[in-house]
């Protein structure tokens, strides 16, 4: 659990007590009640494919090697697909033409719930100061990777077999 030291709401100190089995940080004052749930996080993640191919970025601070999805957290007041959409084009400055839901991903090791996209995208690619590369993979030579975005690309590419 990641630990709070202050109550947000009121800045009174967070005691841990358990709650339906799990411990919490909670503030002690009656009156203020905040919990801290610790809930997963909503990012949205794209295989993004264009002419046959999967772009794939590497964020800027990741391992030269590492590459991945163009991927984000949702927004306040935005749907996933519409936060999918800003994304794509805030990362790599491209028009999504196509929106296809894939499915849900728990990545338990960031806390977060993926929701992942199938998405077709038309433009120049120009990527933003956050993207520090990104490689267009032909789709036969996708491989997924075991962890976050990864299981969303291997049934991506198991049904398309189908």
């Amino acid at each position: 659990m990641a630990e709070m030291t202050f109550c947000p709401w009121c800045g009174d100190m967070l005691e841990i007590k358990r709650i339906d089995g799990i411990r919490r940080s909670v503030c002690p004052k009656p009156e203020c009640g905040y919990i801290f749930w610790n809930n997963p996080i909503p990012v949205v993640a794209a295989i993004l494919e264009r002419a046959g191919k999967v772009v794939l970025v590497r964020n800027q601070g990741w391992p030269e090697k590492w590459f991945g999805l163009v991927s984000g957290f949702l927004e306040k007041g935005e749907t996933p697909e519409q936060g999918m959409r800003r994304e794509i084009e805030e990362e790599l400055g491209l028009e999504s033409t196509a929106v296809s839901f894939l499915g849900l991903y728990s990545f338990f090791e960031r806390n977060e719930l993926i929701l992942a996209f199938h998405v077709t995208a038309r433009g120049t690619i120009s990527p933003s100061e956050e993207i520090a590369a990104y490689r267009e993979i032909p789709i036969e030579k996708l491989k997924p990777w075991p962890f976050g975005t990864g299981p969303a690309v291997a049934d991506w590419l198991k049904s398309r077999r189908k």
